[in-house]
């Protein structure tokens, strides 16, 4: 129970002091001068007065509330170290078991480390998730907070306030060894085919110093081993292999009793950006669709384009005199003896032997083909005349001689069964119905015993659009001229920029367009594989994750050709991901987190904040195996940790319930009380 007095006055106070004042005057008059009853006309005046202020006595029933205490639990990636796990539910449950026993603490487990978004798992914020944990409690209630964790807090604030204490128990043993590699520099851009300058530093703690070898791979390929200076930064320079994105890993062997190899293993995502392609086209006598090709080419970024069209062979005489001529000689040595190497297609749009290009230089163009250049062929009527160039040593690198037949009449170009599945072909608008929603051509030559893929068909079912492997170059051959009625729009046209612009980028070896290639790429904490094959079946995709454990994920066909498939993941860092013969690397989560880059568990980052607070910070295993300290409450600011004990703080507040209530100069009491002030002193004044 709690008694307390309060007033409640009969009249307002301004009343209440015009009436007492001038009373209490003359009351005071009355004693100064000693007046015969002036005492008891004091006390009448008094009892009056007690009577209008109405006191009352108050019985109040309160509730005490009780101080919430907060147990955040380390549960990101660094605590599956060891037996770092084990040792953190025991220190719960016997956490949880001993603060039970005290009815004046309500006690909040909060788990920290285990959000499903991976960008939240790069780091151990424990801060955070203490400041949820109390956000709806009033400082006043706050008993404390016990953190069971690792030490590798990432979230400790600069200032920490004194209200209520932090006690930090910590997980792991205080002689753990660990030995890790990080990325100090690494660009995000770099240029296919160049070198570019990194550096890198290897990290060990324990005092180890000397050199370590450092493997070093690029996409899953290791390309160099190097030797590092322990603690020292390092330089190292890359070729970068591939436009679009490319994965540089390091790695370090693992030393004995070191706690993970997790960390021994470094990540650089780079982008690889191509120069400008460089393509060579060379027309033929002009066409009506001549300048389909020249467009495409021009109006694409990332291409450097040099066009020659032959207006005037060696053998044309029409009598016009040499020096009235303005056109261009066609530098046949320069393009096709100097510089064929620099091209990175080289485009014959309708062109036909006639003595402008040497014999000889065919056998160059052959060559240059079979050690990875790239060749097409845009065939027009030329291509079946006795002037083909498939009667030249170029006939080599052809992927199908003319028959000499030259098909006119109307046809809607086809993608056959496996243009359905060729990256170059596949999902062309318009292709998904029959006849295909684009416009017919009219002319296409007849070739014998094709050789590649056959991707796109004419009437009766001949070749029309064929793609060849030749030593390690490509090869690819349109075999009808009349691709520029789709850009005129004829019969509402058709999808030529996205075809031509496929063929000329699978010729060129983009990677997107490779018939048999596997991605994958992290999506959150999903990992996303992509496969594309020309198979029925690729079957599933293997997946290695960081910590070494494998997943198979299945594929589902998409589209013909194209196979996806998907699965949840737990983990940040590296994954390998195979399927048949090909493999690929995907990283889940941000590069080289914060979680990861040291693992040791540790009492230094935590104890400023601790000791701010009054609290403390100790390590749950010791010599005698795993220890819990006592819980101990207390009040007040004093420091509240001890050899073998943590304390939690109580409060005062309470909730109030009920109120009983007893007026003094209630009732008859009251009034008898009044009327035997006031009758004394009338009895007195009356003697």
């Amino acid at each position: 129970m709690n008694w307390s007095v309060a007033f409640e006055p009969l009249l307002s106070w301004p009343l209440l002091t015009a009436i007492l004042i001038p009373v209490a005057l003359l009351a005071l008059a009355g004693l100064w001068f000693r007046q015969r009853g002036s005492l008891l006309r004091l006390a009448a005046l008094v009892a009056l007065a007690a009577a209008l202020f109405n006191p009352v006595f108050l019985n109040e029933e309160r509730e005490p509330l009780k101080s919430v205490v907060a147990v955040i639990v380390d549960r990101s990636q660094s605590q599956d170290i060891g037996d770092r796990t084990e040792e953190t539910n025991q220190a719960l449950a016997g956490l949880q078991e001993r603060l039970a026993r005290f009815r004046q603490f309500d006690v909040r487990v909060i788990e920290a480390g285990k959000a499903s978004a991976a960008d939240d798992r790069t780091e151990t914020r424990l801060f955070g998730a203490l400041e949820g944990a109390f956000r709806d409690v009033p400082p006043s209630r706050i008993a404390g907070a016990v953190m069971i964790t690792d030490g590798q807090v990432h979230d400790v604030p600069a200032k920490t306030a004194r209200s209520a204490p932090l006690h930090a128990l910590i997980t792991g043993n205080a002689d753990e060894i660990d030995r890790r590699i990080r990325f100090e520099n690494a660009p995000r851009f770099g240029i296919v085919g160049k070198p570019m300058d990194m550096t890198y530093r290897v990290i060990a703690n324990g005092g180890e110093s000397g050199m370590v070898d450092v493997r070093v791979s690029v996409n899953g390929q290791q390309i160099s081993v190097e030797r590092a200076q322990i603690g020292q930064e390092m330089p190292l320079q890359v070729t970068i292999p591939t436009a679009g994105r490319n994965i540089v890993e390091l790695a370090i062997d693992p030393v004995p009793g070191e706690i993970t190899s997790a960390n021994n293993r470094a990540i650089a995502l780079l982008d690889g950006i191509r120069e400008n392609l460089r393509v060579l086209l060379v027309s033929g006598e002009p066409h009506a669709g001549e300048r389909t090709w020249r467009n495409l080419l021009k109006s694409d970024a990332s291409v450097d384009l040099v066009h020659f069209t032959i207006l005037r062979p060696p053998e044309k005489q029409d009598g016009t005199p040499i020096n009235e001529l303005s056109l261009i000689a066609f530098p046949t040595r320069e393009l096709f003896v100097e510089k064929i190497n620099d091209f990175d297609l080289i485009i014959f749009d309708r062109y036909q032997h006639r003595d402008v290009l040497p014999i000889l230089y065919y056998d160059y163009i052959a060559e240059y083909v079979e050690k990875g250049g790239a060749l097409l062929i845009a065939a027009g009527p030329e291509y079946a005349g006795d002037a083909s160039i498939a009667r030249t040593p170029l006939m080599s690198a052809l992927p199908a001689l003319p028959t000499g037949d030259v098909v006119e009449e109307g046809f809607y170009p086809r993608l056959t069964e496996t243009g359905k599945r060729h990256p170059v072909t596949r999902g062309l608008e318009g292709s998904d119905f029959e006849p295909p929603h684009w416009s017919r051509w009219f002319r296409m030559i007849g070739v014998e015993q094709p050789e590649g893929e056959v991707v796109m068909k004419g009437p009766d079912d001949r070749p029309l659009l064929l793609l060849n492997r030749k030593g390690e170059g490509r090869v690819g051959m349109f075999l009808s001229d009349q691709g520029w009625l789709w850009a005129r729009g004829f019969e509402g046209g058709g999808p030529h920029v996205a075809l031509y612009r496929r063929i000329a980028h699978w010729l060129m070896k983009e990677p997107e367009l490779e018939e048999e290639r596997l991605t994958a790429d992290g999506r959150g904490m999903v990992l996303d594989v992509r496969r594309q094959t020309m198979s029925d079946n690729p079957g599933p995709a293997q997946v290695i994750t960081p910590s070494g454990k494998a997943l198979s994920v299945p594929l589902t066909q998409a589209e013909p050709g194209l196979f996806l498939g998907s699965v949840e993941t737990s983990e940040i860092g590296l994954y390998q991901i195979g399927n048949g013969d090909l493999s690929a690397l995907a990283h889940i989560g941000p590069v080289n987190a914060p979680e990861f880059s040291d693992t040791v568990s540790t009492e230094s980052i935590l104890r400023p904040a601790a000791e701010a607070t009054g609290g403390s910070v100790r390590r749950l295993v010791g010599a005698g195996g795993l220890s819990l300290p006592s819980i101990v409450p207390m009040r007040g600011t004093a420091d509240a940790a001890g050899r073998d004990w943590i304390g939690l703080r109580t409060t005062n507040d309470s909730v109030l319930k009920s109120v009983s209530r007893l007026p003094t100069f209630g009732g008859f009491f009251g009034l008898a009380i009044l009327l035997l002030a006031l009758g004394s002193m009338w009895y007195r004044e009356g003697r």
